[in-house]
């Protein structure tokens, strides 16, 4: 019976991750600092911190999911291919 074997896939390195993570962090502190600084009244800061804080966890829950269907598909995808080859391996027998 051949059986799936997964590619071997490399994921992300540790240089990139760091570079993403330093990224992340460097805009959003420049950004707070931007407002903080701006020289505007404490109500339109707060609006622009409220903003911040809004799209922020938007942007880290929509590439969650983004993230989590891709996984499911793949899943989905790993099933169906070992269904195939069962159903090969049946007929071929």
């Amino acid at each position: 019976m051949t059986q799936y074997v997964n590619p071997d896939l490399q994921g992300d390195s540790p240089a990139w991750l760091s570079f993403i993570w330093i990224a992340f962090l460097v805009s959003l502190c420049l950004l707070l600092l931007g407002i903080y600084f701006i020289p505007v009244n404490w109500w339109i800061k707060g609006y622009l911190y409220m903003g911040t804080l809004f799209l922020t966890a938007s942007t880290l829950t929509l590439s969650k999911s983004l993230r989590d269907k891709h996984e499911h598909e793949r899943l989905v995808n790993r099933v169906k291919h070992a269904r195939t080859e069962q159903v090969l391996s049946k007929y071929e027998s």
